[in-house]
């Protein structure tokens, strides 16, 4: 097996992980990395270590390093083993190589498969963070939303929201390791993918247009949507707000055609459980960060 690491991939190369990847959510139902890890393949992109692994030439699997580390100095690596490869000692040689280069390294397992757990187990790794994936029917009763007095929606006006956005989302979300580090060169390149849609990134503002909180929703298919963020001022919290926001998100996703909603949500966040329990999302999976 080869193993070679990397700051950029070539365009052919982008092609072969892209097309990997693609056959690894066929096959097992979920993305094997996240966002954040597409956005890096492109060229030019910084802060990534490119593992690809090939077996007689052929790309058997691939592991991104992201450089920068998380909000505890955490390098974090996701991966992924191409289904004709596995039970083949890829995985292995992958987290051997990430380990080797980077000790204090994290690692994402998505979809909390089987396989996953079974090859953590092996190597004694243990869990250090959950994210479950939660989802509920867009069909079913949804309430209107209840904004706070003095509160009205807009949507969100690209070349003018972006630093009020990031200012908002730094309070909201500085405990979160990705999201609390979000700046407006990362929102403005979300601007350029496909599914942005300003209409459905519902900002809460007061009577002097000042952002109080926001929805950013998201569409994956023409079936289902995603609570992509909510966030909410600290200063403008206790009054409703981030549930309004929530509703009013649901409803723009509903009237736009789509069936079923989705959000991600950290498991030991007991008062954003609760709060989508109470509106209807259930489990569907999880993402499991390792460590060891």
């Amino acid at each position: 097996m080869e193993l070679s690491w990397s700051e950029e991939l070539s365009p052919e190369q982008v092609g072969e992980v892209t097309g990997l990847l693609g056959v690894v959510q066929g096959v097992d139902g979920v993305a094997p990395v996240g966002e954040a890890v597409v956005l890096r393949l492109r060229p030019g992109a910084v802060g990534s270590a490119h593992l690809p692994a090939r077996r007689d030439g052929v790309l058997a699997g691939y592991l991104h390093l992201d450089l920068l580390g998380d909000a505890d100095g955490n390098q974090v690596a996701e991966l992924a083993v191409h289904p004709d490869h596995r039970r083949r000692g890829v995985g292995s040689a992958l987290l051997a190589a990430v380990a080797e280069r980077a000790p204090s390294v994290r690692v994402w397992a998505h979809g909390g498969l089987p396989a996953q757990e079974a090859l953590a187990a092996k190597l004694g790794a243990r869990k250090v963070r959950e994210l479950l994936r939660m989802g509920r029917r867009l069909d079913a009763d949804l309430p209107g939303p209840v904004l706070p007095p003095g509160v009205r929606l807009r949507a969100f006006e690209p070349g003018r929201d972006e630093e009020a956005v990031v200012r908002v989302n730094h309070l909201a979300f500085s405990w979160h390791p990705e999201q609390g580090a979000m700046g407006v060169e990362d929102l403005r390149a979300k601007q350029g993918e496909p599914w942005f849609d300003p209409a459905g990134f519902l900002l809460a503002v007061d009577a002097d247009d000042r952002l109080l909180g926001f929805h950013w929703t998201k569409a994956h298919s023409a079936e289902l949507g995603e609570v992509y963020v909510v966030g909410v001022d600290p200063g403008a919290q206790g009054g409703g707000l981030g549930k309004a926001l929530t509703l009013a998100g649901l409803a723009h996703l509903r009237a736009a055609g789509l069936t079923e909603v989705m959000l991600y949500v950290e498991s030991d966040n007991a008062s954003a459980l609760a709060v989508y329990t109470r509106l209807g999302f259930a489990r569907w999976d999880s993402d499991t960060q390792y460590a060891g």
